[in-house]
């Protein structure tokens, strides 16, 4: 089995920017990656992206040897890990200085609204569903040749434009159903559009339908100063849309709140909604996560929270320390979930957790064991139907495959073997790959502009 897998730039993109891959990211460039996702069959989908913007360089700088450039890309692979082809849009907020071509072609454009799509999902029929904030989603073809579709709200309530959206983060239940986040204005009185509802879907997302979604959970039950024209036609509890005074009660804050009786109510204000998980058909896993302060934020309460497919809240994830385990060093709040097994993992700077259905903690991997040492270098981003771990190194750009061995007490041994073949696997790519700094190049997969 593959284990370590790069995650390349297309050489004609460095060529055409004439890249400078040996440039610290401090001088204004910068390469990431920001979620995988996978099929049924093995196959691989990465959503990353790369941008340059340098001091003193004009806004329309014609040569694009020395422009500002910013591009998301999606790169599928095949199940060795072998790149099949990548898709590349041009984003908008650079777009404008040239909005007819990206590096020779033309684009239309993953991330829109001035920021970068975050999210990818492989639905049901093979379509890929990319995501970001905004609730903007866009439809893109298995075979990364055609964008189909695109979902889009302004990011904030002052601003006019189509208002066509749908989700900020879409995952899929094993029987094909969406669950997926979507964003509303007023949230602790901000203007802008951040996530607060958890929903499902039964019916499909099509290039040319979008299904309604059936709010199960709110992270805030009282976003303010909501008028008619903030409800969503398409986010319905209750059988009416969610909005105005409108969502699902208590919310996910309150129940925490009252699940606690050491929380004061100012430990959730300004919280967080992450990314939901299918842990089961019938069952999901919420992050929640307090607000973040600029001196630092360990110690400050999070929760993962186990809501059901009917709404209601029937637990938590258990035994982590709000300090000796805490999220916030890193910002890792991402969590996955193993359907096929009914298991929940997370990794952040000081462990690797592993948890039962019922939220009890099955396994705890300390990363300051020096057998799991390397761990602190990735970010977790998916689990696979066939029940492996998908991790990302976050500046190597190499994704990690991680096999989930069938008992949980052997998680330790399936981890450090894993890292030892990808260590070896790590030195023989780059002898194959001849990488700079750490940057893949690759020019044999198809390159599709969107």
């Amino acid at each position: 089995m593959t284990h370590a897998i790069p995650v390349p730039l297309p050489s004609a993109l460095v060529d055409h920017h004439a890249v400078d891959l040996e440039r610290k990211y401090t001088d204004g460039w910068g390469v990431r990656v920001d979620d995988v996702a996978t099929t049924p069959t093995g196959e691989m989908y990465a959503l990353h992206g790369v941008h340059r913007h340098t001091y003193g360089v004009a806004d329309d700088e014609p040569d694009p040897a020395k422009a500002h450039f910013g591009y998301s890309l999606v790169t599928r692979f095949a199940p060795d890990g072998t790149p099949l082809a990548t898709a590349v849009s041009g984003q908008s907020a650079y777009r404008g200085r040239n909005r007819t071509t990206t590096f020779g072609g033309p684009t239309t454009g993953l991330g829109e609204d001035l920021c970068w799509a975050k999210g990818l999902c492989v639905l049901p029929d093979g379509t890929l569903a990319a995501t970001g904030p905004g609730d903007q989603t866009h439809l893109v073809t298995a075979d990364l040749t055609a964008l189909t579709a695109r979902h889009r709200a302004p990011l904030s309530s002052y601003d006019d434009g189509p208002r066509d959206p749908f989700a900020s983060w879409i995952s899929t239940t094993p029987a094909g159903r969406l669950l997926c986040t979507t964003g509303e204005y007023g949230l602790y009185n901000y203007a802008n559009l951040l996530a607060n509802i958890v929903s499902v879907t039964d019916q499909p997302l099509t290039p040319t339908s979008k299904p309604t979604l059936r709010a199960l959970a709110s992270m805030e039950a009282e976003p303010v100063k909501h008028t008619e024209a903030d409800l969503r036609p398409d986010v319905l509890f209750d059988g009416r849309p969610v909005g105005m005074d409108r969502r699902p009660r208590p919310s996910l804050a309150e129940h925490l709140i009252g699940a606690d009786p050491t929380a004061r109510r100012w430990d959730w204000h300004d919280a967080r909604l992450g990314r939901p998980a299918v842990v089961r058909e019938d069952l999901f896993v919420v992050p929640v996560f307090g607000h973040v302060y600029r001196g630092g934020s360990r110690g400050q309460r999070f929760a993962f929270v186990l809501v059901s497919d009917e709404g209601e809240v029937v637990g938590r994830l258990g035994g982590m320390d709000l300090y000796r385990d805490s999220p916030f060093t890193g910002f890792c709040f991402e969590i996955a979930a193993d359907p096929a097994h009914e298991r929940i993992y997370h990794l952040n700077r000081y462990g690797l957790f592993a948890w039962t259905a019922t939220g009890v903690r099955a396994q705890r991997l300390d990363l300051e064991d020096k057998r799991y040492k390397l761990l602190k270098h990735f970010t977790l981003v998916d689990c696979t139907p066939a029940g492996e771990l998908i991790l990302v190194h976050r500046t190597q750009h190499l994704l990690l495959r991680i096999p989930c061995p069938a008992a949980l007490g052997a998680l330790g041994q399936t981890v450090e073997d894993a890292l030892r073949s990808y260590a070896k696997e790590r030195t023989a790519l780059k002898r194959q790959w001849q990488p700079v700094n750490w940057h893949w190049i690759d020019s044999t997969a198809p390159l599709h502009r969107l």
